[in-house]
């Protein structure tokens, strides 16, 4: 994982280092000096130049001589970055004027008539008025309108030159720069050829200066838009909302880089000044959130420096009006601000975690971007150098991308590394519940078993073991007969095989019980000369039909038909199913002699009847018996679904 956020470290250096040498590169090649004989172009680095005061700004004349002018002109070497010191001594007023013009005469050699539309290209022209072009004395371009506005000074200078009107070559190019009394003047050199000769060095500066940033802070901007709903969605998590106000400030801030055309100088200047401010305070919050320390006297510093100066340039106050006077110093105390800020909050952040150390660096490396901007911006350095705060917003995207991404990395190793646990932690329970399972069905086995043993065992001591006792006692005392004892035994027999059919399974099916039984008795019916007519039809399952439930109904039925060998004399026994209501029958019916039921059921010595009604009692069902002169009918009525098990009488 480290060696992961080193190589995404590597990579952001990689590409900041990249972007800045492509920059300087594309830079010197767009602005070399050596003219290339294949487009005939004239790079112009020599012009005289004067200043002239005016009472206001005014639009330039549609014509105007150089010989018209003053003759104070002085030679200078293009390109040329007139400090305010030069200014002052060029006026003559003791007063500064309202507003001033500075005059450049280009002296334009002599060369073949061009080819195609003839175009005017200068990397930098830097002033906050009107900007117009004279080709022999006559107006061919003019950039901007009428008075003090705010234009990008990273357009480069760029007119198509209409000479068709004029059969004279051109021979002196005269521009007309209009500024502010205290506005720094700076001029690059110029080329002068054709169009297509010098497009592609506009193009590529107005892509390195203006496209190219535009892009970068759109793609920051939106990423910072996508934080946001993220935030939305996890309001605990402050590092996406510092985050989409970090894109928010740096978009309004390099606003003057997308900017084109000129714009009021009021709340453009205000908001463009001000979002530094911004910028500061937000990198602030995140460096604290990084190392994490309250530096509450830098907070109040912070806050309070940024309310103050929001306050005081608003153009509704007018208290610090947007100058070429104030507006350096307001500059300079953002960069003081942010030098106290990178310096604090970073050295505390590069002690504390890589992520300080990273966002450290990013903050370190947009200052210097700053300071050669600021540099660049009061004439310190050639107005023909790039301004590099353009790709501030690419550094401070791709430091606090990488912050988000090593973040969102932790994140999701963690969840990983969570859901790994977790996963063991399942599987381990789950190890433990089947085992634990596993011993709940041993154990269950060996109860059931156990119940299965003791009622065996019950229903042996109560039938079968009844009965042999009885048998044997009766033998001993020799009071039956060879016949009687081999009734005895048959029941005996007939009793050990209902208890072992009540052991198979039925799957809660009465007619597959009833069935076993059939198979059991024919062979003893068809020995005594009696019919069995079987008339049984589907009847829905019993699903509290155990092997306990299902003794008791054989035992019942056997009972039954025990009744009709032994008392009734009949020679057809029919047996039916039916279903009624919310039971089931099995009706048991034979045609012979009949019984009083009354009588049966109320003699001291008789229990067949009794244990009949005791074991239907016991599943939840009944018994009932009608007899005649034509024959009984035994029904045993059994319920569909059994809420508890009857208590024995």
């Amino acid at each position: 994982m480290a060696t992961r956020h080193r190589l995404v470290y590597v990579l952001f250096a990689l590409l900041v280092a990249a972007a800045v040498a492509a920059s300087a590169w594309l830079s010197a090649t767009a602005e070399g000096t050596t003219p290339n004989p294949a487009n005939a172009a004239l790079h112009l680095t020599q012009a005289d130049w004067q200043v002239q005061e005016a009472p206001a700004f005014s639009a330039p004349p549609a014509t105007q001589d150089s010989s018209t002018l003053a003759p104070h002109w002085q030679p200078v070497a293009l390109p040329l970055a007139l400090p305010i010191a030069l200014l002052g001594q060029a006026g003559s007023a003791a007063a500064p004027p309202a507003a001033r013009v500075t005059w450049l005469r280009v002296a334009v050699p002599p060369q073949p008539a061009p080819e195609g539309v003839l175009a005017l290209y200068g990397a930098r022209i830097k002033t906050d008025g009107t900007i117009a072009v004279y080709l022999n004395g006559r107006l061919v371009h003019r950039a901007q309108a009428q008075g003090p506005l705010w234009n990008s000074t990273r357009t480069p200078l760029w007119g198509v030159l209409d000479t068709h009107t004029s059969s004279q070559p051109v021979h002196e190019i005269l521009l007309r720069v209009e500024h502010a009394a205290k506005t720094q003047v700076a001029v690059s050199s110029l080329w002068l050829g054709p169009e297509a000769a010098l497009r592609g060095r506009h193009d590529l500066r107005h892509w390195l200066q203006l496209e190219l940033p535009a892009l970068l802070s759109a793609a920051f901007l939106a990423v910072g838009v996508f934080a946001l709903f993220v935030w939305l969605r996890r309001r605990h998590e402050s590092g996406y909302l510092l985050f989409f106000a970090l894109a928010a400030t740096s978009f309004l801030r390099s606003l003057h880089f997308y900017v084109d055309r000129p714009v009021s100088n009021d709340w453009f200047a205000w908001l463009t000044v001000n979002s530094l401010f911004w910028l500061v305070v937000t990198v602030h919050f995140f460096l604290r959130m990084v190392h994490g320390r309250p530096q509450r006297w830098l907070n109040r510093g912070v806050l309070g420096a940024t309310l103050l100066v929001g306050v005081l340039t608003l153009p509704a106050l007018a208290v610090l009006p947007n100058t070429a006077k104030v507006t350096p110093l307001v500059y300079a105390l953002a960069g003081s601000m942010g030098t106290i800020v990178a310096l604090v909050g970073g050295v505390t952040a590069w002690r504390t975690s890589r992520e300080g150390r990273l966002v450290a660096s990013g903050f370190v490396a947009c200052i210097l971007f700053g300071l050669s901007d600021w540099l660049l911006q009061n004439n310190f350095v050639s107005p023909e150098s790039l301004y590099f705060g353009a790709y501030a917003n690419a550094v401070t995207f791709l430091v606090f991308g990488g912050l988000m991404y090593r973040r969102y990395t932790h994140a999701i190793s963690a969840v990983e590394e969570l859901n790994a646990n977790l996963a063991d932690r399942l599987q381990a329970r789950e190890a433990e519940l089947e085992q634990s399972h596993q011993r709940l069905r041993e154990v269950e086995l060996q109860q059931t078993l156990s119940r299965e043993r003791q009622r065996l065992m019950q229903d042996m001591h109560d039938g079968l073991g009844s009965t042999l006792i009885s048998a044997i006692r009766s033998v001993e005392h020799g009071g039956l007969s060879d016949a009687r004892i081999s009734h005895i035994l048959k029941d005996c027999l007939d009793d050990l095989k209902l208890t072992i059919d009540s052991m198979e399974p039925v799957e809660a099916d009465l007619l597959l019980l009833l069935a076993t039984l059939r198979f059991r008795l024919e062979p003893r019916l068809e020995g005594t000369g009696i019919q069995l007519d079987w008339q049984v039809q589907e009847l829905p399952t019993l699903t509290w039909l155990d092997p306990s439930s299902a003794l008791h109904i054989l035992r019942i039925v056997q009972e039954s038909i025990a009744n009709i060998l032994r008392h009734t004399r009949a020679t057809t026994i029919r047996v039916h199913t039916a279903r009624q209501g919310d039971a089931v029958q099995v009706v048991i019916a034979d045609n012979g002699q009949g019984f009083d039921v009354a009588a049966a059921l109320a003699k001291p010595g008789g229990r067949g009847l009794h244990n009949q009604q005791r074991r239907a009692q016991t599943v939840g069902g009944r018994v009932s018996w009608e007899s005649g002169p034509q024959g009984s009918t035994f029904t045993l009525h059994l319920p569909l679904v059994r809420t508890h098990r009857c208590a024995v009488n």
